[in-house]
C-alpha cells in the first residue's frame, strides 16, 4: 500500500480547484467550450518577468470571466487566493533550459513555469480534454468526481478493516501491559496497524480534498472511522523507545513512513525501526515494559507536562499501577486531587482492559 499523502502546496491547490469552487466551475466551462487554457495561480516579479504582451486587468475573478478570457488563447494570471484576475492574453516565456518531460507546447510551458516560479500552474488541454495541475516538479491530472469517489469508497472499506484489526491488537496490548506480559511482537503488531491506518487515512484525506463539496458524506464517514485513533502511534513509540537510545521520536516516526509495503508487514523490520528487536525473529518474543504514556494520556484532564513528570518519576507503567495516592502526590504538579484522579483513571483502564480481553 503506497503512502499517497500529497505535499502541502499540492493539497492547497487541489482544494482551490475542487468541485464547488469558482475556479473549478471556470475550468469545466473551458473544457466544455473546447478552447484550452493556461492559468498561473500567483503573481510576483518572477512571473511578471516571463510575461510578454497581453494586458493588465486586476478585476474580480469569476468562472464566466475565466471562460471568456480563455478564448483569447493566452495565459491568464490569477492571484494566489483566486479572488482577482491580474493579467490575461499574455505569452508565458519560462526559461527554455528548464527540463520538461511534456510534449505539448502548453504543457511544456506549464511545467517549466511551475518549476521556475514556484506557483501552481493549471493547463487545460483543448485536444485531450484534460486539466493538469503543475506544482514544482509534480504533475497531477484532475479526474471526474465519480472516478475519485469510487476509489475513495474502496479505500474507506480498507480503512474499516484496518481499524477493526487495530482495535483488536490495541486492546490486547493494553491488557498485556496491565499484566506485565508485553513482548516485542505485541508492540510491533500495534505499530504496524497504526502505520497502516495512518497511510490509508492520508490517502482518503487527499480524496476528500479533491472531491470538495462532492465529498461531504465521505468526510463524515472518514471522521467517524478515525475518531479515537489520535496520536496513538506517537504514544506507543514513546512508551517503548529506549530512553538511552540516540534515536528521537521524530526519527523513528520518519523511519516508519519510509518502510515499503513488504517491510511494513514484517514485524521484525518494525522492531528494528523501534530499536527493540534484534536481527533474529526470536527477538520478537522478548519481554518489554511500557513507560506509561499511552495509559496516562487516557486519564481525563491530565496535562501533558504532568504525564511527562509521572513517567520521568516512576519509569514504567507497572510502578505507576502499584503506586499509592501518597506516592503519586510527591510528583511535581500532581497534588492530592490529581493523584486521586490518576489512581482512579489507571484502575478503571486496568479493569476495562482485562474485562475486554477475557469476557
Amino acid at each position: 500500500m503506497a503512502d499517497r499523502g500529497l505535499p502541502a502546496l499540492m493539497r492547497q491547490t487541489l482544494r482551490a480547484v475542487a468541485p464547488g469552487t469558482e475556479l473549478r466551475d471556470g475550468l469545466e466551462r473551458v473544457l466544455r467550450g473546447r478552447t484550452g487554457a493556461l492559468i498561473v495561480l500567483g503573481y510576483d516579479d518572477v512571473v511578471a518577468g516571463m510575461c510578454s504582451g497581453g494586458f493588465e486587468l486586476d478585476v474580480e475573478f469569476s468562472s464566466t470571466r475565466l471562460r471568456e478570457l480563455a478564448k483569447m488563447d493566452g495565459a491568464i494570471v490569477v492571484d494566489p487566493d483566486t479572488d482577482r484576475v491580474v493579467r490575461a492574453a499574455i505569452q508565458l516565456l519560462p526559461d527554455a533550459s528548464i527540463e520538461t518531460t511534456e510534449s505539448g507546447t502548453r504543457h511544456r510551458t506549464a511545467e517549466r513555469a511551475a518549476k521556475q516560479t514556484g506557483y501552481p500552474i493549471i493547463s487545460v488541454s483543448q485536444s485531450m480534454r484534460i486539466v493538469a495541475v503543475y506544482v514544482g516538479d509534480q504533475r497531477y491530472v484532475l479526474e471526474d468526481s465519480d472516478v475519485i469517489l469510487s476509489r475513495a469508497n474502496q479505500a474507506l472499506a480498507t480503512l474499516e478493516r484496518y481499524k477493526s484489526r487495530l482495535d483488536e491488537v490495541s486492546g490486547t496490548l493494553s491488557a498485556l501491559e496491565i499484566e506485565d506480559l508485553v513482548t516485542v511482537r505485541d508492540v510491533a503488531a500495534v505499530v504496524q496497524r497504526l502505520e497502516m491506518v495512518r497511510r490509508i487515512s492520508a490517502e482518503i484525506s487527499d480524496y476528500v480534498v479533491e472531491l470538495g463539496t462532492n465529498g461531504r458524506l465521505l468526510s463524515l464517514q472518514f471522521d467517524e472511522l478515525i475518531s479515537g485513533v489520535g496520536p496513538d502511534l506517537e504514544l506507543v513509540v514513546k512508551d517503548y523507545l529506549d530512553a538511552r537510545s540516540v534515536r528521537t521520536l521524530d526519527a523513528v516516526l520518519e523511519a516508519l513512513t519510509r518502510l515499503d509495503g513488504a517491510q511494513l508487514i514484517d514485524l521484525t523490520q518494525i522492531a528494528r525501526v523501534l530499536g527493540v528487536g534484534g536481527r533474529r525473529g526470536e527477538a520478537l518474543d522478548s519481554a518489554i515494559a511500557p513507560r506509561g504514556y499511552r495509559m496516562l494520556t487516557r486519564v481525563p484532564r491530565l496535562p501533558g507536562s504532568v504525564v511527562s513528570a509521572l513517567v520521568e518519576h516512576f519509569g514504567t507503567l507497572q510502578r505507576m499501577l502499584s503506586a499509592t495516592i501518597d506516592d503519586l502526590e510527591v510528583v511535581e504538579g500532581v497534588g492530592t486531587e490529581r493523584a486521586r484522579s490518576v489512581r482512579e483513571g489507571l484502575s478503571r483502564q486496568a479493569e476495562s482492559s482485562l474485562l475486554e480481553r477475557f469476557v
